[in-house]
């Protein structure tokens, strides 16, 4: 014991504490619910990751958001377009059905990125671009995509209070970061400290039981999510003059996509019967994309490392 190390993983600032979190909370959820400070940790995720968005943003550099725009943008409408299509044809050539899973739980699933698992990947791998990038792919939080594609018209309600809400964290920071050279310093430095403990949170939120409930068809919404949309991302992101590490990072299920089959079923009762398993498979891609995300990332980023490692060696060779 006395010389054993834990390994070091892709994403491991954010996937350790998340491990931690999903553990007591499957197998002691007591211990969360003790109440005081420590349980507020749990209930309070949103406010978490708006403080996390604020030291995020102080981070940056203001010099660049016209890339990070460029970058979320393109990372994100791929993500969703991707979604739609998948979700469309299941709907349309499937019959709404591919080895159990729906166009509801796809297009929710899947158009939804874990915007603080984003964060917190590319505050570990990413440039200042990437890490800004969150400002555009937060747009998407929500089940309002889901609804557009899904529900008739005039069924689905888009307010924009929410979404300015989930960017001005970090449209804040990155103001005041630029303006106060001494405050970007400080707040600078919370970043590590702030996704340990938003990893912590997002972790005490979920189960190990929703994987089951979830099944292999929720297993395989993960797989889809990360490996196959992934892959598109990477090379969108690639092709767009990006590093490929923002794509793999967007390759997630957040976790409040878990409410969009609920706000389907809300307003149209047609969904009122698969929205119940499409929330479980979708909790399950959750988990499942929380611990794939991370690693395809770190994989991409070694392979950078390693492509910029022998440019340097060649350029070294020829002078």
């Amino acid at each position: 014991m006395k010389n054993f190390k834990i390994p070091r993983i892709p994403g491991d600032t954010i996937v350790y504490p998340m491990i931690i979190g999903v553990l007591l909370n499957s197998f002691v959820p007591q211990v969360l619910n003790i109440g005081g400070f420590f349980t507020s940790v749990k209930s309070g995720t949103g406010a978490l990751v708006g403080v996390f968005l604020f030291f995020l943003g102080a981070s940056l550099d203001i010099k660049s958001t016209p890339k990070a725009i460029k970058k979320g943008a393109v990372i994100i409408i791929t993500k969703i377009a991707i979604a739609i299509a998948i979700g469309l044809a299941i709907a349309f050539i499937f019959n709404d059905n591919l080895l159990g899973l729906s166009s509801l739980a796809v297009i929710g699933g899947i158009s939804v990125a874990n915007n603080a698992l984003y964060s917190g990947i590319t505050a570990q791998f990413g440039d200042d671009s990437d890490k800004g990038a969150v400002a555009i792919t937060s747009l998407s939080v929500g089940p309002t995509v889901t609804m557009i594609v899904l529900s008739s018209a005039g069924l689905a309600s888009i307010s924009i209070g929410p979404i300015i809400g989930s960017i001005l964290p970090l449209i804040l920071g990155l103001v005041l970061g630029s303006c106060f050279p001494f405050l970007k310093k400080n707040l600078a430095s919370c970043v590590t400290g702030s996704i340990i403990v938003v990893g912590f949170a997002l972790g005490a939120n979920m189960s190990i039981v929703q994987l089951f409930q979830g099944g292999l068809s929720g297993i395989l919404l993960g797989v889809i999510t990360s490996v196959v949309v992934g892959i598109i991302t990477i090379v969108m992101d690639k092709a767009t003059g990006g590093s490929g590490v923002a794509g793999a990072a967007i390759s997630s299920t957040a976790a409040s996509a878990i409410a969009n089959p609920a706000a389907l079923a809300e307003v149209d009762a047609a969904y009122l019967a698969i929205a119940p398993i499409a929330t479980s498979q979708i909790a399950a891609s959750v988990i499942i994309t929380s611990f794939l995300t991370p690693a395809i990332t770190g994989f991409i980023y070694k392979q950078n490392q390693k492509k910029l490692a022998k440019k340097e060696s060649l350029a070294q060779a020829i002078n």
